[in-house]
């Protein structure tokens, strides 16, 4: 097993957003989040609380627990360690 010092949403953000051809102007706008806080989620310098998470699957027309099912397949297998910060 690999590891990984800190997993954010990012990676999987992006990548279903431009699954669905959807800016992060647009994102921000069906979210009613700004889209310099969708820029800093997608470069890992956020983290979203679980309010944005819902937020954000509701502008990608996804379930929470379909979001959270894309993160979690993006890295099974790899054992997360926690930094303090």
């Amino acid at each position: 097993m690999s590891e990984i010092e800190n997993i954010t949403i990012g990676e999987v953000l992006k990548r279903v957003r431009k699954s669905k051809k959807i800016s992060q102007e647009e994102l921000a706008h069906r979210s009613s989040l700004d889209r310099t806080y969708i820029s800093m989620l997608e470069r890992n310098i956020k983290q979203p609380t679980i309010t944005t998470i819902f937020l954000l699957s509701k502008a990608l027309e996804l379930r929470p627990s379909e979001f959270v099912q894309q993160l979690e397949d993006e890295f099974e297998g790899i054992t997360i360690k926690r930094t303090t910060v």
